[in-house]
């Protein structure tokens, strides 16, 4: 199966990973609509030259409308009908879900409810959710497999992406919709978001400013280029859901590299790629972050046929050329400087 003509709605589209993702559906004959707010929680002239990127692949519907709002959501889904729904969009970040909790609530449980109840409705074939490694928390189980039932999220946004996934098996056991759950292990690449590290590392080292590390430098993640992710997505649209009988239409998968990196050694790397030094500013560890993750990929490789192909130096002398190219290297202010988190886990 390829995809041609295959009618795709794409939350969080606008987004980093999203607009990968939206001109890859693009390529490959997908007939595809995005739905996006444009949110304030960066900067959307980044998420409008996205758009504009993607618009440089194939046409697109756009529509600028919150997931919390249900009425509208509805009549995109009456006007597009897609057949396959996939939930992108979301309200990321550790830090500041522990110091608005309610918002994120709102938007990643009661957003994905609305999208959830509109693919019954509409009969939608297939959702496919864009969770989290940080559903895994402090779990001393490693690799983290989709098998443990052990999970302990460590943060408001991670319990969200857990509840998120929840909801989704219930509508797959309860009405028969077709799920498939994708937990994404720190995800970087071209257009990464500005608050996540390895964006906010480098433009700190450009700029010869001081780089926040926070705990002792032994915390690791498993960094997955975006490309990658972008593969385990269509590897998920492709696939076929044949669950056994008397059992819920409903999958969970990993998506990441299998190889975590210490961050010590990830801003190392960074001094290599830019060829400038780092100066390294010790700070408290933070709360809500998880002292490892590292994905057991062997299910999304034997299923899904996932097997990620960019080594974090490549991936990094990559994201290196396009923050140089992109003229996007603003510097962080202190304020941003001082609540950035180690590892954001989305």
């Amino acid at each position: 199966m390829n995809g041609h003509g295959q009618s795709v709605l794409l939350t969080g589209g606008a987004g980093f990973i999203g607009s990968h993702l939206a001109e890859a559906l693009l390529d490959r004959g997908c007939r595809l609509a995005i739905v996006d707010n444009l949110d304030s929680f960066y900067a959307s002239d980044l998420k409008k030259a996205n758009l504009e990127a993607i618009s440089r692949t194939g046409k697109y519907e756009f529509h600028a409308i919150d997931i919390c709002e249900a009425e509208a959501l509805s009549r995109v889904m009456a006007l597009t009908r897609p057949e396959v729904v996939i939930h992108l969009a979301a309200r990321a970040g550790v830090r500041p879900s522990i110091e608005q909790p309610q918002l994120y609530e709102r938007v990643n449980v009661a957003g994905t409810l609305n999208l959830l109840e509109l693919c019954r409705r509409f009969h939608v074939g297939k959702f496919i959710f864009g969770s989290s490694s940080s559903v895994y928390g402090a779990t001393s189980c490693v690799p983290f497999s989709e098998d443990q039932v052990e999970l302990r999220p460590l943060s408001p946004y991670a319990a969200t992406k857990l509840a998120g996934e929840m909801l989704a098996y219930t509508y797959a056991h309860l009405f028969g919709l077709p799920v498939i759950c994708l937990r994404f292990f720190t995800v970087y690449g071209a257009r990464q978001r500005p608050d996540l590290a390895i964006r906010k590392f480098t433009a700190l080292i450009e700029a010869g400013k001081p780089v926040p590390i926070f705990g002792d430098g032994s915390s690791a993640r498993d960094y997955t280029y975006v490309n990658d992710i972008v593969a385990g997505v269509l590897g998920a649209l492709h696939y076929e859901l044949r669950p056994a009988s008397g059992s819920a239409p409903f999958e969970t998968f990993n998506l990441g590299n299998s190889h975590p990196v210490k961050l010590a050694e990830l801003i190392e790397l960074l001094e290599s790629v830019t060829g400038r030094k780092a100066i390294r500013e010790w700070q408290p560890l933070a709360p809500g972050d998880s002292p490892l993750t590292w994905a057991d990929i062997s299910k999304a490789s034997r299923v899904l046929g996932y097997r990620p192909a960019t080594p974090l130096r490549e991936g990094l002398v990559n994201f290196v050329k396009w923050y140089r190219e992109s003229g996007v290297g603003l510097v962080p202010r202190a304020s941003d400087r001082e609540s950035l988190a180690p590892f954001l886990s989305f």
